[in-house]
């Protein structure tokens, strides 16, 4: 590791856009974000598709709801099973690979006629998905240490802004051409982004090398979440803020869609736009925890997002209540996501992916328990249980953090001075 001598020259490097070694460029930190964010949007693109795709393929209302839910399934899987292969194998193969792969699962997804083809192909996207986070690892790993906040910070803005665009973009594309083409669509641009990483991304992160079998790897994973507290904690937050998210947005075009608005899938999409601040947030988050303020940050945002579910409950009287509740959620997942991932990768970095693959894995689990219980829930209550749940989510959230915010000291302020990466 660097002593404090390096640390200032890489201080300078993350100001002048250059990380170690020159390679962390602010045209590679930009790529990063463009890649996390078109990866990921495959997750969100269905949406506002989900009323279409079960008339299309005459799917019961539980079994389109299960459309998300299988997803994030995948999703998790593959955070546990692919992500911690990110500190064992060349990463830039790795996404490569998984980006390919991912190609065939969207052409599935768009060919599907069955609805049994269609829910393979959607848990399959999710689990190639997880390049997201093999990208995220890799630039934490290449970006300097007192600037490693900001780096994740804008690498996950792209993550944001991939979400957001996902809605609007599937939304007008199903209105153009039907929502299959969203799908092929997606494939073609994953294959044109594949080849841009393969001849971009450098062959090594700065992380050392690690020489575990797979399985030794996937049991590691395990092991840092039973010895690190901070760890367990940070993902029983990633759980919480994930589930009311998902509690949103995998519902919320089923009321649109219905009486007074009667939306088409274009608007319903274009909704997600006015939750760019998100990526605002993303940023700022970063920046606020390499400063020491995490533990702020996230006590502020988890009380913003408990909030936010006051304005969402007025969605089918008011649109502008709508948009209100959704900049403050978005700005308070993103915040709290942000300062999660930037304080875990700290932790141990030579392990990188494996930490920010299992924090995901929560992310997964919570995202798939909001979109499969809203949906469901919507179906027998309507939209003032949908918020009722959120806000328990919320506030569970905010509930935690108050009970533990003096039990865990913050490493952005205790570890930094003493660890030789200045």
């Amino acid at each position: 590791m660097p002593g404090n001598g390096e640390a200032v020259t890489r201080r300078t490097e993350a100001r002048s856009g250059e990380g170690p070694r020159g390679v962390l460029s602010r045209g590679v930190v930009l790529l990063f974000a463009v890649a996390c964010g078109a990866a990921v949007a495959n997750v969100y693109f269905s949406q506002p598709l989900l009323v279409t795709m079960g008339q299309d393929l005459a799917m019961s209302p539980a079994l389109v709801g299960s459309v998300v839910t299988l997803t994030h399934v995948g999703y998790g899987l593959g955070l546990f099973f692919l992500v911690p292969l990110g500190d064992v194998a060349d990463r830039r193969r790795l996404i490569v690979a998984q980006l390919l792969l991912l190609v065939v699962a969207l052409v599935v997804v768009a060919a599907a006629h069955t609805a049994a083809i269609l829910l393979v192909g959607m848990a399959v996207t999710g689990l190639l998905a997880v390049v997201t986070q093999t990208l995220v690892a890799f630039a934490a790993s290449l970006a300097p240490p007192a600037g490693r906040g900001r780096v994740v910070g804008l690498v996950t803005s792209g993550v944001v802004i991939g979400i957001l665009l996902a809605r609007t973009a599937s939304g007008l594309m199903a209105d153009l051409a039907g929502w299959r083409s969203v799908y092929l669509a997606s494939a073609s641009l994953t294959a044109l982004l594949a080849l841009i990483l393969y001849r971009v991304l450098p062959h090594h992160s700065d992380a050392p090398p690690t020489t575990l079998r797979y399985g030794q790897l996937l049991r590691s994973t395990i092991t840092l979440f039973g010895r690190e507290r901070l760890l367990r904690l940070r993902a029983l937050f990633g759980l919480l803020i994930f589930a009311a998210f998902s509690t949103l947005w995998s519902s919320v075009a089923l009321p649109l869609s219905e009486a007074p608005y009667f939306l088409p899938h274009s608007a319903i999409g274009a909704l997600g736009l006015i939750g760019v601040v998100g990526a605002l947030a993303a940023t700022l988050a970063g920046r606020l925890n390499d400063r020491g303020l995490s533990g702020r940050t996230t006590g502020i945002a988890l009380a913003l997002l408990a909030a936010s579910w006051l304005p969402l409950v007025f969605t089918r009287s008011s649109l502008w209540a709508l948009c209100v509740g959704v900049i403050l959620l978005d700005l308070a997942v993103q915040a709290v996501h942000v300062t999660n991932q930037t304080l875990i990768y700290a932790l141990h970095p030579d392990a990188g992916s494996r930490l920010i693959g299992g924090y995901m894995v929560f992310y997964s689990i919570g995202s798939a328990t909001g979109a499969i219980a809203a949906t469901s829930l919507y179906a027998v209550a309507g939209w003032g249980a949908v918020c009722a749940l959120g806000a328990a989510f919320s506030c569970l959230g905010l509930a935690l953090w108050a009970f533990t915010r003096h039990s865990i000291a913050d490493p952005a302020t205790t570890k930094r001075p003493s660890r030789s990466e200045g």
